[in-house]
């Protein structure tokens, strides 16, 4: 009897790296590609109404980023396994990706077969990661057991601070992220205030920097900043 197809969900802000990924699964009997979606937030939106298999996910999303999207995602659709893409693979992002949990981790370098064979393993609860990734998390795991820590130290904001973070480094001002967020302007410096005090960053500038350097946003995205 005929298995049926891995379901799966682009995740991508590209429309020709989007389109692109459709093209190729489309070539697998597999695979079918269910859904796409250009920011975390339509990710997270579409995973919730179409409770996809596997959602392949890039990190630097626009509005909610790769892994705040993953985290929510998560919740609402615990069965979907999250599969990354990503140009990255830089200690900071090895690091928070293991805090979130994704099931696997590709670069861009990797084939398209690489990727189909990649959904097929995490579609059957195994994970699969990049050789270069998986060299990266046995150093960061090694690291954190010479130091006798459980693992990531990385300082836990909630879903609504990292929201607020992302939008902060990309150069949103407070009205503009209470209005996108459907909260007061009040509750967007509360919030504010406490992941300055939860990293120990006291300024905007300190904020951008912390979100480019764990990808949160990419160092092209932040246009403007609020002082």
């Amino acid at each position: 009897m005929k298995k049926d197809p891995v379901t799966v969900l682009i995740a991508e802000d590209h429309a020709i790296v989007r389109e692109g990924l459709r093209a190729l699964l489309d070539l697998s009997e597999e695979v079918e590609v269910v859904g796409e979606a250009a920011t975390g937030r339509e990710a997270v939106e579409m995973a919730a109404k179409l409770k996809p298999n596997v959602i392949i996910m890039d990190i630097a999303m626009p509005i909610l980023n790769g892994f705040e999207a993953v985290r929510q995602i998560q919740v609402i659709s615990p069965n979907s396994k999250t599969l990354v893409l990503s140009a990255h693979s830089d200690d900071e992002y090895v690091d928070h990706l293991l805090s979130v949990g994704v099931s696997g981790y590709l670069t861009k370098q990797n084939s398209g077969q690489i990727l189909v064979h990649a959904i097929k393993e995490v579609a059957s609860g195994r994970t699969y990661f990049s050789p270069s990734i998986s060299e990266r998390m046995r150093k960061v795991e090694l690291k954190a057991f010479q130091h006798g820590e459980k693992g990531s130290k990385r300082q836990s904001l909630t879903t609504r601070e990292a929201e607020v973070l992302q939008m902060v480094a990309e150069g949103s001002a407070n009205k503009q992220i209470a209005g996108v967020l459907g909260i007061s302007i009040k509750t967007v410096e509360k919030h504010r205030q406490k992941l300055m005090d939860k990293l120990n960053i006291h300024d905007t500038a300190g904020l951008t920097r912390h979100a480019i350097a764990t990808g949160v946003i990419e160092s092209s995205t932040q246009v403007t900043t609020e002082g």
